[in-house]
């Protein structure tokens, strides 16, 4: 598999955090924080209608979800 990080919109990224056991836990403006309450982790993701996020703040978010970029290809 190519570890090259996919253009995906925050709706994508929310999907795989619920997916791997990640619970909405506020949003303050336009940055929806998760959490996952067995590992202790956290992301923050930014969430603007009809924009991809960077490739540079997604890889932060999937190493923030303790995965790698290959595991998140696979769940999307």
């Amino acid at each position: 598999m190519s570890s090259q990080i996919p253009v995906v919109t925050a709706r994508s990224v929310i999907k795989v955090a619920k997916k791997i056991g990640f619970k909405f836990d506020r949003q303050s403006g336009s940055h929806a924080v998760y959490i996952h309450e067995e590992k202790r982790l956290r992301i923050v993701i930014p969430v603007h209608k009809g924009k991809d996020i960077k490739p540079k703040t997604l890889k932060g978010i999937i190493d923030d979800m303790g995965i790698t970029i290959d595991e998140f290809r696979e769940l999307m």
